[in-house]
């Protein structure tokens, strides 16, 4: 093994300016592309700073310009495919925009979120995307109004005014869903989410609160309502992360009479629930239906392939992104929250409820 070569000292503008045979101020108006400069100089200046592999302070360049040209994301898991798309479409709009990306996992809690935004502008991000952990607890949000950061949600609202907002139409997304279900004879429909909540089991009129579940939630309650459906809440199960999506779901088709058809709030969830189904070796959707949120590629080649929500996550990021850069361009938009529809794929695991 050959040995390690000692780290070089970086070069400084200092040096910089040196080779080029110009002052220091010269040489940082230079690089950072501020103030007047003949374009000879500037030459000169850049011409060294590639001779001596000079690479820009990016927090001493934010300082000069008043722009890091960077923007700071932070989601709930980054594990869940719902958030890596999201990311593709925040990613390609920033590239595209000579914007580079810093993205923060909360783990969807409050105070990761909240310390993650407070590293965000600690290194001087010009704008900020967040999926907040909570849509009640948001007084931190409040921070980067404070600094002068652009703040745009995304996936899900925040109680108050003055955000920006991407989304989905998760009521209808959940009605669909439901009514879908119902056509098929279903009347004993569970719906799990990883939600935190203090109990297992939802109370009608208990505050769930995260925007997202919470409409998912009404849109599915409205329907069985609708429906004459008596107590629906009694197979709303939240928290399952914590107690196990496997546990939730043996719960649920050991219930008597089992439920007979199960919506997933999410594809992490959903193929926890297929598994769990496959291995205790009941059949999809001869013995329990499902229906997913999201629509990653695995649903489409299972078997049987699955009834999912599709949502137009790429977009959700790629619009968070837009809204956050016209923010930042201090262009005149209002206050607006962006809401876009699902569609509902029909595959093969719904089916007839059990007799």
């Amino acid at each position: 093994m050959s040995p390690q070569h000692p780290a070089r000292r970086a070069a400084t503008v200092a040096d910089i300016a040196r080779v080029a045979k110009v002052s220091k101020a010269t040489a940082a108006r230079a690089l950072g592309e501020y103030g007047q400069v003949s374009q000879a100089v500037r030459d000169r200046v850049l011409a060294a700073a590639e001779e001596l592999d000079y690479r820009p302070n990016a927090l001493a360049k934010s300082m000069n310009t008043g722009r890091s040209n960077t923007i700071g994301v932070v989601v709930g898991d980054i594990e869940n495919p719902f958030f890596a798309v999201a990311m593709r479409g925040i990613s390609d709009v920033a590239s595209e925009a000579g914007y580079s990306v810093i993205l923060i996992n909360s783990d969807e809690t409050v105070e990761a979120e909240e310390a993650a935004l407070d590293v965000l502008l600690d290194n001087q991000v010009d704008a900020v995307i967040v999926a907040p952990a909570s849509s009640a607890h948001v007084e931190h949000l409040g921070n980067a109004a404070r600094a002068g950061r652009p703040l745009v949600l995304l996936d899900r609202r925040a109680n108050g005014e003055g955000y920006d907002s991407v989304t989905v139409d998760n009521r209808s997304a959940a009605r669909a869903a439901t009514e879908e279900l119902l056509r098929h004879g279903h009347r004993r429909i569970a719906f799990v989410s990883t939600h935190e909540y203090p109990q297992p089991t939802y109370q009608r009129g208990h505050e769930i609160t995260m925007s997202s579940v919470a409409d998912r939630v009404t849109g599915f309650l409205e329907t069985l309502d609708a429906a004459g459906i008596d107590d629906p809440e009694r197979y709303i199960q939240l928290d399952a992360r914590r107690r196990g999506v496997d546990v939730v779901t043996r719960e649920l088709l050991q219930e008597d009479p089992p439920v007979t058809a199960i919506i997933a709030s999410d594809s992490l969830i959903a193929m926890s629930v297929f598994s769990t189904v496959r291995s205790d070796g009941l059949r999809i959707p001869d013995d329990v239906s499902l229906i997913a949120f999201d629509n990653p590629a695995w649903t489409a080649i299972t078997t049987p392939p699955l009834t999912v929500v599709e949502q137009p996550i790429y977009e959700l990021g790629a619009a968070a992104a837009r809204r956050a850069l016209q923010r930042v361009r201090d262009e005149r938009v209002a206050d607006a929250a962006l809401v876009f529809e699902t569609r509902l794929l029909s595959r093969e695991s719904v089916g007839a409820a059990p007799a």
